[in-house]
């Protein structure tokens, strides 16, 4: 019996929190864009390149939220990441010789050391530093997809209290997508695909025609969708829901069910900055000497035991090739389940944190090559599409009302509101309020005081990002979460009461701007002013 044909839609959600702080030389936190940089966006720009080379036709779709875009842009955080990768390879350097007489290491160190330079190489000359120009560059030759997220991926069911609030996350991003890629973004993955009934209407006032949410989100709408996950439902608005597939994903993501826990694959938590003498590693730490992950792991997952063998890179790239094979069997199998009931190709939506591929699971990008090479030369089954792909192609769908959502744990809103972090909202809810009172009188005020009233709104959205709530509640870092959070709101608050007193403090507003330097393209005008005219509606069905 030939295989019926399906689609698969690969989603790749790239975000991290705005994180810089010139006023320290070095900052632990910083190195999470450092770290990300080297192991997920530089792997995955060098996977699309090798395939558009070789005459790989793919399709995938990708999220570059605003504030990492804000990071991607800036010139200090740019020179601080060559800094970093300068330091591994001088570190990789002195293991090479520290391991020269070992043939199980030796090669190993030597391993990083040219993988490092390859990092070095590709973002100062290959990229000219510049990441967001290339993924737009995939993007206007039409492989891949880049879709938006809220400003500072703010969790709007639990802003939406405040409409603005919501309106503010939105609008940003809406310009700072625009500002980096002369377009406007067809969707969005909406932070922590966190959603509640009403909010595709602030997207359609933006004019977001689709966006990507938790698959019970869609499965339980009203009515129940005919085609459950596997077709987007339009809500009453006009924008169309994606709803995630749970089986493709959790054969990815999850480290005991999942690809990412085989024996084979590199142990991410054995990293050599704190398995090595404190003596050796000073010159490669931080300034106060906290031991760090460098990026050099020895040694491969092995097993569930604290014994751990080395490493062997050739091994695991093959385990990749397998699971890339795997995948797209299973894929096969369930696309011939689900046709018999459906009057269209079925869809599967297979989102994943972009930081999943290289960072956590270390042999993801060259998974997600072989992915994408065995779905152009292996089969027929099977054609990668993007979401606006899907709808130029399938434009008549369901109407539904999606049901409350996220993707955090029990499917609801308590990992973002809960006893850790619960205290944050009244809040922020607060100054969402007096960013409308300002917003109502600033523009009728003195420049100085328009200039103190945009950097309120950008503390403000700094302040609401959803990563601080998240780390409150998983205890990792948290008195980080806890100062952004308060720092956030403390600026905010003393910029609100400059303005209003009509005293504003330009050394110290210039102090601000100087260590919050994100989204230039933020207009107070534009951000607070009446949603414009609706969508015209899109194809339906009852």
């Amino acid at each position: 019996m030939t295989p019926r044909p399906g689609y698969l839609c690969l989603i790749l959600h790239a975000h991290l929190p705005f994180v810089r702080h010139p006023e320290y030389p070095n900052f632990l936190e910083e190195n999470w864009l450092y770290e990300a940089i080297t192991d997920t966006y530089l792997p995955l720009l060098d996977v699309l390149s090798g395939l558009e080379t070789d005459g790989v036709r793919f399709r995938l779709t990708m999220t570059l939220t605003p504030s990492l875009l804000a990071m991607f842009d800036d010139h200090l955080l740019r020179s601080r990441y060559v800094r970093y990768v300068t330091q591994r390879i001088a570190l990789a350097q002195a293991e090479e010789h520290r391991l020269r007489d070992d043939p199980t290491f030796g090669p190993l160190a030597s391993f990083y050391r040219e993988r490092f330079e390859r990092a070095r190489d590709a973002f100062v000359h290959r990229h000219r530093q510049d990441l967001t120009a290339a993924f737009a560059g995939f993007q206007e030759r039409g492989g891949l997809e880049i879709i938006t997220c809220g400003v500072t991926h703010g969790f709007l069911p639990l802003l939406s209290l405040v409409p603005s609030a919501v309106r503010t996350q939105l609008r940003v991003a809406v310009d700072s997508y625009v500002r980096a890629f002369g377009r406007r973004p067809r969707g969005i993955w909406l932070p922590e695909c966190g959603y509640a009934p009403g909010l595709d209407r602030y997207l359609r006032d933006e004019d977001i025609r689709f966006f990507i949410m938790e698959h019970h989100g869609l499965l339980y709408a009203r009515p129940r969708p005919r085609f459950g996950i596997h077709a987007p439902g339009y809500c009453p608005s006009g924008v169309a829901a994606f709803g995630r597939d749970l089986e493709s994903s959790k054969q990815v993501w999850s480290a005991k069910e999942g690809y990412p826990g085989n024996p084979d694959y590199r142990e991410y938590y054995r990293d050599v900055g704190f398995d090595l003498d404190l003596d050796a590693l000073r010159p490669f730490l931080l300034g106060d000497g906290t031991r760090v992950n460098t990026g050099l792991k020895y040694y491969r997952i092995t097993g569930s035991t604290d014994h751990k063998e080395a490493y062997h890179p050739a091994r695991a790239r093959e385990r990749a090739a397998e699971h890339a094979g795997n995948f797209l069997f299973n894929r096969g199998l369930q696309i011939d389940h689900l046709a018999g009931g459906m009057d269209r190709p079925p869809l599967i939506v297979a989102p994943y944190d972009a930081e999943l591929f290289g960072h956590w699971w270390f042999e993801g990008p060259q998974w997600i090559d072989f992915l994408l090479r065995k779905l152009h030369f292996d089969q027929s089954q099977i054609e990668p599409i993007t979401p606006s792909g899907y709808l130029e192609r399938y434009p008549t769908n369901q109407v539904v009302e999606p049901s409350a959502s996220s993707w955090g744990h029990n499917g609801f809103y308590e990992v973002w509101l809960n006893g850790a972090n619960d205290w944050i909202y009244r809040h922020l809810h607060h100054a969402s309020r007096r960013m409308e009172t300002l917003a109502a009188r600033v523009p009728s005020r003195s420049g100085l005081e328009r200039r103190a009233a945009t950097q309120a709104v950008r503390e403000l959205v700094l302040a609401q990002a959803s990563d601080w709530a998240f780390i409150m509640k998983t205890g990792t870092m948290v008195p980080y979460a806890i100062k952004r959070t308060t720092d956030h709101l403390l600026r905010f608050q003393r910029l609100y009461e400059q303005i209003m007193a009509r005293r504003v403090d330009e050394g110290g507003l210039k102090d601000i701007e100087e260590r919050d330097t994100c989204f230039p393209e933020l207009d107070l005008q534009r951000t607070f002013r009446p949603p414009p005219a609706q969508l015209d509606a899109p194809g339906r069905s009852g």
